[in-house]
């Protein structure tokens, strides 16, 4: 792999200019606003959990005294700065305009304060530490306006006030119900029940009137408060939310990628996993190279290398990493190779690696030896059972035959929920997808019993995308099939196969050896464990049978921070993590070239995953 990689100009890329002192400021600034309300976060919690300093906050704030802005001794405001923190940090605008306003509202009224002839305002030292923190902090967001670019949903506000009287409105109905079953006194009506649950959800002391005709238990208040406060928080998530990223390929987008592949498709063994249409793509400025990507999460995770010429990646990356910034998405990609990883890491990712994709060469596979005597076993074994592999292009297939092997396809899945992003189609019978290649595996009896799908790895190369299989069959037909696509290789022009993607593979091996160290033997033991459930170890033992060659595969992201963020981002795109909708209960999972579903995970595609 070469070290050097010439780069057409990026995206992103400006003429030379002088930078002012302004300039170099306000990234300084920015960061002071973040900080700012990082301590302001930490002092209110500590307010909650310790008493004499949420008393002495509470002095300070009623009288002749007042606090820093945003400094009070409640868990909301507590709520809110680590929100605006974290929005903050991410350089979102609304953030911005939201302290900038409410901002320069306290940082008035405290000037006004200290300028009021005859009050006492001016007599307290604390005032003027007040006054000077409030000050400083508007004069930090303006300075770094310019900082916070990134922008939100347009529709967040109207989400956001739609869900603050909504949630009014049913908390409001919850607590009078509770009100109602509990109440110790007399003569409240139903709008004085609405209102002394609105006005605890709130924060709002009841009236005297209220508290005449109505005496609930701690409970019922306490449950009331904490409605309030879960509604707090649902109304600064969907005000400061980032886009759904909802642009998905169109056909001229998928036109032009797939005269990428044909160009530069032999180059990585996933590139043909970019046109599923659940991805959006962008391209470099000269259209030679593209990084396509789906928005989960505010995650912008993209998936494999970018497509394309290697020396326009960079224009890809930087105009993919600008969108990601602008819309304050966290950049992420999965299964990216070292040559990629090298590249990505330029435009500051860090690399973890995730395991090994195995690759098998069919100039170098060979069922003699020792070393191969368990597969040839096996192949042996169903083969004098009578079983029989079909190997054709999936364009060479009928339309009806075509629709009976999905049917089989789906009736042989494990589990109600399609899996797969990276490594998988999810769209089996395709009409666009004529140069894929299926393996049909019939029994004596001329039954179908078992399917295995691959796509264009450039012109003489496959990557495995489907594997299904009926329950009852003989061990080892998965085995038999791969086997019998390498053995009669010629028929398809083939000299190259990417099979199973082995999370973690270096543990399993190294911490198998004499003289692995107690880490390394603690995390494959643990690894063992969920390989229970996901079949870790078990997909790196079916593909080291093949002797093939480990190409790894890595995960980049922009900040650690970042990570579990990605890691549950990740397992929904995969198909891990589901969240029901109405939508998905009834959409047909073959419903021709419009509809995709992903299908198989990282590390699982085996149907019986």
């Amino acid at each position: 792999m070469s070290s050097t990689v010439k780069s057409e100009p990026s995206a992103t890329s400006q003429d030379p200019r002088p930078v002012g002192a302004l300039d170099r400021w306000r990234p300084r600034a920015a960061s002071a606003c973040v900080w700012y309300l990082r301590l302001l976060a930490l002092l209110n919690v500590a307010t909650v959990l310790l008493v004499p300093f949420r008393e002495q906050v509470s002095e300070h704030n009623e009288g002749e005294y007042f606090t820093p802005y945003l400094m009070t001794s409640g868990l909301a405001s507590a709520v809110l700065s680590i929100f605006l923190a974290i929005a903050m940090r991410r350089r979102k605008r609304a953030a911005w305009i939201f302290n900038a306003a409410l901002g320069s509202a306290f940082a008035l009224l405290y000037l006004l304060a200290m300028l009021v002839p005859g009050e006492h305002f001016v007599d307290h030292p604390l005032n003027y530490i007040s006054t000077v923190l409030t000050c400083l902090f508007v004069l930090a967001l303006f300075v770094g306006r310019k900082e916070f670019t990134s922008k939100g949903d347009r529709s967040n506000p109207k989400t956001a006030a739609a869900t603050f009287v909504g949630g009014l409105l049913f908390g409001g109905l919850v607590g009078s119900l509770l009100v109602w079953a509990t109440n110790a006194l007399n003569g409240a009506g139903f709008w004085d029940l609405f209102r002394y649950s609105v006005g605890r959800m709130i924060t709002i002391t009841p009236s005297l009137h209220l508290r005449s005709v109505i005496s609930a238990p701690t409970w019922v208040d306490a449950a009331i408060n904490t409605m309030g406060g879960l509604l707090f928080l649902l109304v600064l998530y969907t005000a400061f939310r980032s886009p759904r990223g909802t642009e998905l390929q169109t056909a001229e987008d998928e036109a032009k990628l797939r005269g990428l592949l044909e160009k530069q498709g032999e180059r990585d063994s996933l590139g043909y996993f970019a046109l599923r249409r659940d991805k959006a793509v962008i391209f470099s400025p000269s259209g030679k190279a593209a990084v396509t990507y789906r928005v989960i999460g505010g995650v912008s995770l993209a998936s494999g290398d970018p497509i394309g010429d290697p020396e326009a990646w960079p224009g890809a990356i930087d105009a993919w990493l600008a969108e990601a910034r602008e819309h304050a998405w966290a950049p992420a990609v999965m299964g990216a190779s070292e040559e990629a990883g090298v590249i990505y890491a330029r435009h500051g990712l860090d690399a973890l690696e995730l395991g090994d994709e195995a690759i098998v060469e069919l100039d170098e596979f060979s069922l003699d030896g020792r070393a191969m005597r368990v597969v040839r076993q096996a192949y042996n074994r169903v083969k004098r059972a009578g079983y029989t592999v079909r190997i054709r292009r999936h364009e060479d297939i009928s339309e009806e035959e075509m629709a009976r092997l999905v049917a089989r396809a789906d009736e042989w899945r494990d589990g109600a929920t399609e899996r797969g992003f990276s490594m998988a189609l999810g769209r089996l019978g395709d009409p666009g997808d004529g140069r894929c290649v299926m393996l049909e595996c019939h029994d004596g009896g001329g039954e179908l019993q078992a399917l295995l799908s691959f796509v264009p790895w450039g012109p003489d190369g496959l990557s495995l995308d489907l594997m299904r299989r009926a329950r009852d069959t003989e061990n080892g037909l998965m085995e038999f099939m791969v086997i019998e696509l390498l053995q009669r290789a010629e028929e398809v022009g083939l000299k190259r196969v990417s099979l199973n993607f082995a999370m973690f593979r270096s543990v399993f091996e190294r911490g198998s050896r004499l003289g692995a160290g107690p880490v390394l033997r603690l995390w494959r033991s643990v690894l063992g464990f969920f390989s229970r459930w996901w079949q870790i170890e078990s997909l790196y033992r079916a593909n080291a049978k093949y002797r093939p060659i480990w190409e790894p595969r890595y995960l980049l992201f922009e900040k650690s921070s970042e990570i579990p963020r990605i890691g549950i981002a990740s397992a929904r795109a995969e198909g891990f993590i589901v969240a029901p909708t109405m939508p998905a209960l009834f959409r047909r999972r073959h419903a021709g070239a419009a509809v995709v579903a992903p299908r198989v995970p990282v590390g699982a595609r085996d149907g019986k995953e």
